[in-house]
């Protein structure tokens, strides 16, 4: 029986838990994060994780969606440009601060909602400042390893149902909380499965060799 001057014990929540797992993450890397050492750090049972995180593929998602959620919202910007470097460096900023990050997204089957929405207005600023589906789509695959460091699926989404019906209103629910996303997924010709990851590298490669060309043609020199 515990004494009745000790102090109560917090209550164990999925609040709790993903504290005690993104502390355990960020000194010790995401293989050290198990029910059953998380558990031992909330001094609970294991099985008691799993009233609020069924599995630990689902504690990871939560882990990303709670990162990801302390990347700054943008300020509005009318230069598209400026807007979409400023989003991808406070992105690497928390990458930054919690190095396990770009593995866990890579990990991931489907992309987290907060992730999800992440991208979405990223996809958006390009959109709305003018640059073409086809663009956005092929420029996602080149900034997305400035931000995690790793390109596969600009945006693993869902799969979408075979059948007619059933797929456009799969559609219907995703463009009503990621337009910009089913925007370019809907309208860009290498969207989706016709992506080609030895073409997305080249595409890279001479984006960043054509800036390097402009600067020297502006005699750039650092510092």
């Amino acid at each position: 029986m515990s004494s009745p001057n000790a102090p109560a014990r917090a209550a164990l929540s999925r609040d709790r838990i993903l504290d005690a797992a993104i502390a355990t993450a960020d000194g010790d890397g995401l293989d050290a994060v198990s029910m059953r050492r998380l558990a031992g750090l909330l001094g609970v049972t294991p099985m008691a994780l799993y009233k609020h995180l069924e599995n630990r593929d689902r504690l990871v998602d939560a882990m990303v969606d709670r990162v990801v959620g302390e990347i700054r919202a943008g300020a509005p910007d009318p230069e598209w440009k400026r807007a979409v470097r400023r989003r991808i460096l406070d992105a690497r900023e928390v990458a930054g601060r919690h190095s396990w990050l770009p593995d866990a997204i890579e990990s991931r089957v489907v992309a987290t909602p907060t992730l999800l929405a992440y991208l979405d207005d990223l996809i958006g600023i390009m959109l709305d400042g003018g640059l073409s589906a086809d663009l956005v789509h092929h420029a996602m695959h080149a900034l997305s390893v400035r931000m995690w460091g790793f390109t596969r699926d600009v945006v693993p989404m869902p799969p979408l149902p075979d059948e007619p019906a059933a797929r456009a209103q799969a559609l219907a629910t995703y463009a009503a909380s990621y337009p910009s996303i089913i925007r370019m997924a809907t309208t860009a010709p290498a969207a989706g499965a016709g992506c080609d990851a030895d073409a997305e590298f080249a595409f890279a490669l001479d984006l960043l060799l054509d800036g390097v060309e402009r600067l020297h043609a502006l005699g750039w020199a650092s510092g």
